[in-house]
């Protein structure tokens, strides 16, 4: 028997990270605050922790859309695994050519591009997807804040979220 109603659950498991950050904080204040020496230097490098939990929690939340939607998702070693009612695959996260944020599919869909192989689409909602976010933050360059703005705006188009960059063109030659 639960004394918590589910969507409160589900509330409190979305922010959790945010609450994590608040207790520390908490903690941090009252040693930086009331203790003295070695305890309030202490209090004060958690305080500054706890402001980067904070950040980092923040945009974790806003990045969870929800859940019970259609699949799985599985994130292991840099791949990025879904299994889907009709659809599926995997995708290594180095090999990602563009990521695109699709909000005219229902549910709205991840679109990961590889060259050479068929787009992975993946629903923003499915079972797993919030382990996207760490998989997302290592690509290079990405703007993590614009990839939040468009999914709590959801354009009417298909946005590209991330690129790879060429480093060189591929029409030039070395020798």
């Amino acid at each position: 028997m639960s004394f918590i109603r589910p969507q409160a659950r589900a509330a409190l498991w979305r922010w959790r990270e945010v609450l994590s950050g608040l207790a520390i904080a908490a903690l941090g204040l009252w040693w930086g605050i009331g203790s003295f020496g070695l305890l309030q230097w202490l209090g004060y490098a958690l305080l500054i922790l706890a402001g980067a939990v904070l950040v980092m929690g923040v945009q974790r939340a806003r990045f969870r859309a929800g859940s019970g939607g259609p699949g799985v998702v599985r994130v292991d070693e840099g791949q990025v695994a879904y299994f889907g009612p009709l659809t599926g695959g995997v995708v290594a996260i180095r090999d990602l050519d563009a990521l695109t944020l699709d909000p005219t599919a229902q549910p709205a869909h991840w679109v990961l591009s590889t060259g050479g192989t068929p787009d992975l689409c993946i629903p923003l909602s499915a079972e797993g997807a919030e382990m996207l976010f760490d998989a997302f933050a290592a690509l290079p360059g990405l703007r993590t804040e614009h990839m939040l703005a468009q999914m709590r705006r959801l354009p009417d188009h298909p946005t590209v979220i991330w690129q790879k960059s060429q480093s060189a063109p591929s029409h030039l030659w070395l020798h």
